[in-house]
């Protein structure tokens, strides 16, 4: 990794934002505070009222016992609780996917959880290790070990909660119907930000070898996605256009050409610089920076369940019922692929996946796995049909040939009349644009026999 990336403030705070630490930081930061205003009172307790006075204890540094006991259960308890979710999660990879398993662990909602843990450990840590004066002011202190006893009661009830959500995660429609929502809502974010007029689709311009200068990339990564509106004024300062050679999601090495800029004069470090500043680098797939990526996740757990180790058609059939929805999406919306100025000259132009790429890529792998499974086989032929009812011409030839593809699996498969006579029942069956055969051809295929 370059020295310059790892220096640089605004990629290390990507770095820290994006991390599992980020929130339980926070929470940890905020418990310290409390725990400062027990030792610096803001305000003399004689300001307070008398009931809450009389709660004040008369030796607190006598409950030191007490915070001992209070801090071995925290501790207890926050082992227990992650040693115990590392255990289910990774059950869950194995059925799922590992990709699943940092997402699942890398929630917000656990993450808070996780920062209330180390906060309270931190605050009863401060109050143990910094001793009561005895000339100090006797009801904050009493306060803090109230609040001590009332943070690992909370704590308790987070447990439970933690427990309960953890075990909610794992279940096979919680884990596609999330991936689903978060690859939907990164599409509609993407979509969004792609609504201003100088986003276009326009034929990609041809580059000038002459004039053209290459920038590599600074390290070894996922390019998830761009800040493209600050690439574009860049491009506009040095009148020139910008190249991603790469298209979103791709992995890329070390000191390999990511883009060209075409200008007439070379441009100097700074420049280079601040071009790959404008880059989303990460070690990992991202599907909020990404949405493919979340498309490309459904499909992998759907062949994970079609795997002979876990055998499991049914979880296969849900994610192809996610997949056709977010293909349903996508097919109704032409991405962008390059950025123009006021003037409607092109910026910054980038590879945009086609719909095309996009079936063969999600369909044809599921096909591949579950080609002897006649539950799949007519499960893809349902969702290229729903497909095809709202399909441009070109939209439609590519789920025309997905289907013929599927019903020649459909003749090798089939080879027993009751199947054959069940696929013949479905084959016209529902609305759709395709052409298909009224059923399958009569002359059954031999069945190989090892």
């Amino acid at each position: 990794m370059a020295p310059s990336l790892l220096l640089h403030p605004i990629q290390l705070f990507k770095r820290f934002a994006s991390s599992i630490a980020y929130l339980p930081t926070l929470a940890a930061l905020a418990y310290g505070t409390l725990a400062l205003l027990a030792f610096i009172a803001p305000v003399s307790s004689d300001v307070l009222p008398e009931s809450i006075r009389q709660l004040g204890l008369s030796k607190p540094g006598a409950a030191q016992p007490l915070l001992l006991a209070l801090l071995g259960g925290m501790i207890s308890l926050m082992v227990f609780s992650f040693s115990m979710v590392m255990s289910v999660l990774s059950q869950a990879g194995a059925n799922f996917s590992h990709k699943l398993v940092f997402g699942l662990i890398s929630e917000r909602h656990n993450q808070w959880v996780l920062g209330h843990y180390l906060g309270t450990i931190l605050f009863i840590l401060m109050l143990l290790i910094v001793p009561h004066a005895a000339n100090g002011d006797l009801v904050w202190r009493s306060a803090a070990v109230y609040a001590s006893c009332a943070m690992v009661l909370h704590c308790l009830g987070l447990f439970v909660y933690f427990i309960h959500n953890v075990s909610q995660s794992i279940q096979v429609d919680s884990v596609i119907s999330g991936l689903h929502a978060n690859t939907l809502r990164a599409m509609r974010r993407r979509r969004d930000n792609e609504q201003d007029e100088r986003c276009q689709h326009l034929p990609a311009p041809t580059i000038t070898p002459s004039s053209c200068h290459e920038i590599v990339a600074r390290e070894a990564g996922y390019l998830q996605s761009a800040n493209l509106f600050e690439m574009a004024s860049l491009a506009e300062s040095m009148d020139g256009v910008v190249h991603l050679g790469f298209r979103f999601g791709d992995y890329v090495l070390e000191g390999q050409p990511i883009m060209h800029l075409e200008c007439s004069k070379a441009p100097d470090n700074g420049r280079r610089t601040d071009l790959l500043n404008c880059l989303t680098q990460l070690n990992g797939e991202s599907v909020e920076e990404h949405f493919i990526h979340g498309m490309t996740q459904l499909m992998e757990v759907a062949i994970k369940a079609l795997s002979p180790g876990i055998n499991d058609p049914g979880t296969a059939r849900l994610c192809l019922h996610r997949l056709t929805d977010l293909l349903s999406h996508h097919m109704h919306w032409q991405p962008a692929n390059c950025i123009t100025d006021t003037s409607g000259k092109i910026r910054v132009v980038w590879q945009a996946e086609s719909f095309e790429s996009l079936i063969h890529r999600l369909l044809t792998p599921i096909l591949q796995y579950g080609r002897e499974d006649q539950s799949i086989l007519l499960g893809l032929l349902k969702a290229v049909k729903s497909l095809s009812l709202t399909a441009n011409p070109q939209q439609l030839a590519t789920l025309q040939n997905v289907a013929n593809r599927i019903v020649e699996n459909l003749e090798q498969q089939s080879t027993h009349e009751l199947d054959r006579q069940f696929v013949n029942q479905r084959l016209q069956q529902g609305l759709h644009r395709l052409s298909l055969p009224a059923s399958l051809s009569k002359e059954r295929p031999v069945a190989e026999h090892t």
